[in-house]
């Protein structure tokens, strides 16, 4: 054994959150041994409370039928609250602000029709060059509903030439230049290709600054990094939950609404006001009245006001077995574990440039549990190593055109897996050399 994969031993052995990895079913190869899985960043791991919560669901429902909506032990209509607590602590948002409801692009789809209203010179939108696809054709074809040219009327802003990660200061500068045309800035708390996190309050202070309305979208920051949404004065953000939230394949996504929006009406134009019209349905109308099929809306309060439709209780009830950990656990000392470990990983790889570069930033304020590698000698290459870590039983995953991404969670990856995964990865560069 060498003396790094003992150290890795002993850091493991002293972590005082390794036991959360226990609650987590590890994929496993054909013969049973765990395999490294360090892709949490992509699909977290089931919870294995999980499957008792959704049994207990099946069951009421079996048991109940219809009457479950009001007497499972878990009532369907106000399913989303068990979630409420939770979210609030991982977003850093006041309880109201935060509903459970649907997935990230069609979230992201409802913010964009309140939040995006362009008006004589403010048209245009903001966001980062490279973003997820789903985010920009969700703007794009946002933009192009309100018969307006994606063309002319996206900004998309990408690094510096020779640079992978994004500087602050050139946020700024095009807000500078372009803030009086912006109508909507839409940014991610962390960066899905490259891993780069951004400081979410001082960008909503220089996007505040120049007028503009701001959304994030933390699909790669809730339950990776803290977060305080209502300190940072968003507007809205949305997210995903089966990546670090680990609420299983397609889970029920969320939402953020700034509390100075909650009860603004859609035709309200005072200070504060919700800038434009509230897409609405019946479960967005408030509970006490909801079932009265009335055709005059009265809107939920706070961000309950733009659930639209009624949750899928099976697809919630994971999500509420794994706020449970993170609740036990605690955002703070996850995070303390997550960059005691990302740094590990990174010291560990760094030895092996220039064969690899990794484009993630080095400081740890500015990413989260993630690294994004890169095989210098080309994409061809590159892919080629990534099949190989598979074939040693390695999970990653790859983005194209060669960028391996790696992600030790700190709920269920440890030290010892940081070290098999640099090992591997290695002996096939050495392998292919």
């Amino acid at each position: 054994m060498s003396a790094r994969s003992e150290e890795a031993r002993e850091r493991d052995a002293a972590d005082p959150l390794a036991r959360f990895r226990a609650r987590f079913a590890l994929p496993r190869d054909a013969a049973g041994t765990p395999r490294t899985y360090l892709c949490g960043h992509s699909l977290g791991l089931l919870p294995l409370a999980a499957r008792e919560l959704v049994s207990e669901e099946l069951d009421d429902w079996a048991r109940l039928g219809v009457e479950g909506h009001e007497h499972a032990r878990r009532p369907w209509i106000p399913y989303h609250e068990n979630l409420t607590a939770g979210l609030a602590a991982l977003t850093g948002a006041h309880p109201d602000e935060v509903v459970a409801m649907n997935s990230l692009t069609v979230n992201l789809h409802l913010m964009l029709a309140s939040f995006y209203r362009p008006q004589g010179r403010r048209t245009r939108i903001l966001m980062e060059a490279g973003a997820f696809s789903s985010d920009r054709h969700a703007v794009t074809s946002q933009i192009a509903w309100h018969g307006l040219e994606p063309a002319r009327e996206l900004i998309e802003l990408a690094p510096r030439g020779g640079e992978a990660v994004l500087r602050v200061e050139d946020i700024e500068a095009c807000l500078a230049q372009h803030g009086e045309q912006i109508a909507l800035v839409l940014w991610p708390g962390v960066q899905f290709r490259t891993g780069q996190a951004f400081d979410l309050a001082r960008i909503a202070r220089l996007v505040r600054a120049r007028g503009c309305v701001l959304g994030f979208d933390l699909a790669h920051s809730i339950g990776n990094v803290p977060l305080e949404l209502h300190g940072s004065d968003a507007d809205f953000a949305v997210w995903c939950s089966y990546k670090y939230l680990n609420g299983g394949p397609g889970a029920i996504g969320g939402c953020f609404v700034n509390q100075r929006h909650a009860q603004a009406q859609p035709r309200d134009r005072h200070a504060g006001a919700l800038p434009g019209a509230r897409l609405a349905g019946w479960w967005s109308h408030e509970e006490p009245t909801r079932f009265l099929m009335e055709p005059q809306f009265r809107a939920s309060a706070g961000a309950a006001a733009w659930q639209i439709s009624n949750p899928s209780v099976l697809s919630a009830a994971p999500l509420i077995a794994a706020l449970r950990i993170f609740l036990e656990a605690g955002i703070g000392p996850l995070r303390a574990k997550s960059v005691a470990l990302t740094d590990y990983l990174d010291s560990l790889i760094r030895p092996l440039e220039p064969q690899v570069q990794i484009i993630t930033p080095r400081l740890s304020a500015e990413r989260g549990c993630q690294l994004s590698i890169r095989i210098t000698t080309g994409a061809a290459r590159g892919r080629s190593v990534f099949e190989a870590l598979g074939a040693r039983g390695v999970v990653v995953d790859w983005r194209s055109p060669d960028i391996i991404r790696v992600a030790p969670v700190p709920l269920y990856n440890g030290f010892e897996d940081a070290w098999r995964f640099a090992q591997a990865l290695r002996d096939v560069l050495a392998a292919a050399a």
